[in-house]
């Protein structure tokens, strides 16, 4: 065994945003950038050696190659045993879920999300602790600092793995089993949802559905699951080969970019359901025959319907939700006495309610509904969710949204998004908004009156971190609100998010098109915030 310790420098920028390090494949291709920061992770990790780690990716271009360097370093830095998704596949939910299973020491989770790929798009790691959830704040600060002090990584002289091939195999003193990318994860399924009742939906020829994998992930789980599994006809599940470049597609599960199945789900002899999962399987979009479900009605249906779901018939602890998520999670919550938190945007900010059974199910409105059986959010067990309640309730996905809404209200809600901002614009924006906040309170904008205005910082109720700057929240009294929050997911310039929320308790006002009904809001962002002033922006990018 033949241990190489390789001189290096720091980079300048690895420093971790909400979902690990994310950055354009040239970028992780420059020498020992890749390798950086993974000898940064095993630096900053205490008692890992001969432990179990688990490694795996989205199937994303460049995911091979970092999968042979990461098992290299590994072996030369001590691991034990490395379990690695088949082909080099492993949704993030899935690699969740084998971490928690084998009670690994972590894991390492090759993805860029939602994010492009392929030669000069993203690429991503991202480090995920013992609970199988993303690295939280102290953590990924650790790694960071490392990242700024390294001039050695290690690694290990050997032949490639083969990653195709399921079973065992050595590279030095370190063990690596290839395992089935699908198994552990469905069997995790089958244990949650009433199957054969699902199954009795799928195969009864009264009820058709579109599973729209993007190129991406979920594909080979999907066709498990859903066509093998629950018998569903075989070509339910559409574009359901993972590519590296995602078949020039945009893996993101929203309006704009899963149009292929928009354009079915809105067309002549739609199907029943529909839904879609980003590039690496966390996140879902919900759709019926002609008919949108937001994620933040989709969470709220879920915590209301539970007692429908074998897996959570018998009560739920507590709900959380990130900030800019809609309160109509909150909204049922009240009514079933639940305990509900709110959240910074982050899915690492639900692990530790998670873990002391203070919340059952968590989302966000980013496309991202999880629960308690792993620590990410998961896009497939949010589909199986909604087919169970189907199959339960026998009415249609329009149906049992119009129900809610007249049980609890509608909350009117949509998310602007401007990306590629230049970052000093969009840094001049915020600090703008920041300036503006004391004076806010008691203002009046037509028929808007400012009742709050901050900055949302959080205190964690179980380990008593704080996170501060969370997001500008401008709350008015008739129960309206609008946010403003850069986002950390992109790989060049900025990404300003606006979210807009509008609650209507009338059931005779709950039929209005939702970017109608929003844009006295809209418009009064831009005055208040000048996107369009400061940014040059006319429109957002993407409308949700």
């Amino acid at each position: 065994m033949n241990i190489q310790t390789v001189v290096t420098q720091p980079f300048s920028d690895q420093k971790p945003g909400t979902s690990g390090l994310r950055k354009k494949v040239p970028i992780f291709k420059q020498p020992n950038y890749l390798e950086n920061f993974i000898q940064s992770i095993f630096d900053s990790l205490e008692g890992f050696s001969g432990q179990t780690f688990i490694l795996g990716g989205d199937g994303r271009y460049y995911n091979r190659q970092a999968i042979q360097i990461i098992l290299k370093m590994a072996a030369a830095n001590g691991v034990g045993r490395m379990l690695v998704g088949q082909g080099g596949i492993l949704s993030t939910p899935a690699a969740s879920c084998i971490i928690r299973k084998n009670q690994a020491f972590g894991g390492i989770v090759l993805s860029a999300s939602h994010n492009p790929g392929g030669p000069e798009e993203d690429f991503g790691v991202k480090y995920n602790i013992s609970n199988g959830g993303p690295a939280p704040e102290k953590v990924t600060s650790a790694i960071y600092e490392c990242s700024k002090v390294i001039d050695s990584y290690k690694i290990i002289e050997a032949r490639n793995i083969n990653l195709d091939q399921l079973g065992s195999q050595k590279i030095g003193e370190m063990r690596v089993e290839v395992i089935d990318s699908v198994a552990d994860y469905a069997e995790l399924m089958e244990s949650l949802f009433d199957f054969s009742k699902i199954s009795e939906l799928l195969r009864s020829g009264k009820f058709k559905m579109c599973i729209d994998s993007l190129h991406a992930v979920t594909g080979p789980y999907a066709k498990n699951i859903f066509e093998q599994l629950l018998g569903a006809p075989v070509g339910t599940v559409q574009n359901g080969m993972p590519l590296e470049d995602f078949g020039g597609g945009h893996p993101d599960p929203n309006l704009v970019y899963a149009h292929d199945l928009v354009e079915i789900m809105f067309g002549d002899n739609a199907p029943d359901f529909g839904a879609a999962s980003d590039g690496d399987g966390d996140r879902n979009m919900i759709l019926g025959k002609n008919f949108f479900v937001t994620p933040s009605d989709s969470l709220a249906i879920l915590v209301a319907n539970a007692k429908l779901v074998p897996g959570y018939s018998s009560g739920l602890a507590g709900i959380a939700r990130s900030m800019p998520t809609s309160a109509a999670a909150d909204r049922v919550a009240e009514k079933m006495g639940l305990d509900c938190y709110e959240t910074p945007t982050g899915w690492k900010f639900f692990g530790n309610l998670l873990d002391a059974d203070k919340a059952t199910l968590c989302g966000e409105e980013s496309f991202g509904t999880g629960s308690n059986h792993v620590r990410e959010k998961d896009g497939l067990w949010a589909v199986l969710f909604w087919l169970n309640i189907l199959a339960a309730r026998q009415e249609s996905v329009e149906d049992i949204v119009k129900e809610h809404w007249k049980t609890y209200g509608r909350n009117y809600y949509s998310r602007h998004d401007y990306e590629g901002i230049e970052s000093d614009k969009a840094n001049t924006l915020m600090e703008n908004l920041h300036s503006l906040l004391p004076s806010l309170p008691g203002k009046q904008y037509g028929q808007y009156e400012v009742r709050y205005a901050d900055d949302f910082s959080y205190t964690d109720p179980i380990d008593g971190s704080i996170s501060q700057k969370q997001g500008i929240r401008i709350g008015f009294s008739n129960g309206s609100r609008i946010v403003f929050r850069l986002s950390g997911t992109g790989t060049q310039g900025a990404t300003l998010r606006l979210y807009v929320e509008s609650y209507e308790p009338d059931a005779n006002k709950q039929d209005q098109d939702t970017q109608v009904k929003l844009s006295p809001l809209v418009s009064l962002a831009d005055e208040i915030a000048q996107i369009k002033n400061i940014t040059g922006r006319e429109k957002p990018t993407v409308i949700t």
